[in-house]
């Protein structure tokens, strides 16, 4: 076994299903005694975007919510389909990322489950590359006008205050969105190196050009041992200083990522770590997408590193 394969081994860790918020309601009952409906978020981020739409009458429970395993690794347990079966609504990513989630819904069919698939939303197809739809700003706008359509189905009483929800929320993404397009501005081109293409998608709404080969980071994401070629060519962005800052998935290191980081630091060049599964519990969506971008930005203008989010 390769040395990135035994890595991704010792991350199929336990799954511990995580309620995120909304009081004392458990995901196993299909309604609470509050009358909340039950609601389940693949991923963490899509779970609090939930609560911040459904608010006091959702009860929302998240299926990945360790930031310190490795969601490409992740086996759900008997809790996770206990969870997802007793849900009235579910957000799932797609694009193969949490495809146990198709399977459980499979296996406890309900004609009154409303199931919001992100690239389904967005209408992606199944070739494409990169499954972190999260990073991608039109992403959760797309998600709350979903939510708000099948909570208020659920739920008809109380569509204006979803509906109100959704217009707090998407006024809140504005700073991220200024951060994005002010750094675009003050910084074209930017170059950048990552390991996987975790944050691609706000990387390039950002305006930087990732020097890494794609197949590098496919490689590293799905668990293969990159060509060496490529190793070789990202060695020399950091030797040759031809990028100004290096972006990794700090939510998976191997030794190949650990050798990466010692030669970015022996070059002086900043580097940013960024999340597959959002910080908890300091953040919520909106803060978490702008702490990255305020990373970024210290490492270009300052030079400083960023590898964990605090």
């Amino acid at each position: 076994m390769t040395a990135v394969g035994r890595r991704r081994l010792m991350m199929l860790l336990p799954c511990v299903v995580a309620v995120l918020v909304a009081g004392c309601g458990s995901a196993s009952d299909p309604a609470t005694g509050s009358g909340r409906i039950v609601a389940v978020g693949a991923e963490n981020e899509y779970a609090n975007v939930i609560s911040q739409i459904g608010g006091r009458y959702v009860s929302v429970t998240a299926v990945e919510s360790n930031p310190n395993t490795d969601p490409h690794a992740f086996e759900a347990s008997p809790s996770v389909a206990q969870a997802v079966s007793a849900a009235k609504l579910v957000i799932q990513n797609g694009v193969g990322y949490d495809t146990f989630m198709n399977k459980i819904e499979s296996a406890s069919p309900s004609s009154s489950r409303k199931v919001i698939d992100v690239q389904t939303l967005l209408g992606l197809p199944d070739s494409t590359s990169n499954p972190h739809l999260w990073y991608k700003p039109q992403t959760m706008p797309a998600v709350a006008a979903a939510l708000v359509k099948d909570l208020s189905a659920l739920a008809p009483a109380h569509a204006p205050y979803f509906a109100a929800n959704q217009k707090r929320f998407d006024a809140s993404l504005a700073p991220w969105f200024a951060a994005i397009r002010q750094f675009a501005a003050r910084h074209p081109d930017t170059p950048v190196a990552t390991t996987e293409p975790v944050g691609d998608y706000m990387l390039q709404a950002a305006g930087t050009t990732n020097l890494t080969p794609f197949g590098l980071q496919a490689d590293i994401m799905n668990g293969v041992d990159p060509a060496p070629q490529d190793v070789t060519l990202q060695d020399g962005l950091f030797s040759g200083h031809r990028v100004k800052v290096f972006v990794y998935n700090q939510q998976v290191t191997d030794s190949l990522t650990e050798s990466f980081l010692s030669a970015a630091a022996k070059n002086h060049i900043p580097v940013v770590g960024v999340y597959e599964t959002m910080p908890t519990p300091s953040y919520d969506y909106q803060s978490w997408m702008l702490a990255e971008v305020k990373a970024l930005e210290r490492a270009v203008d300052d030079g400083v590193s960023t590898r964990r989010l605090t």
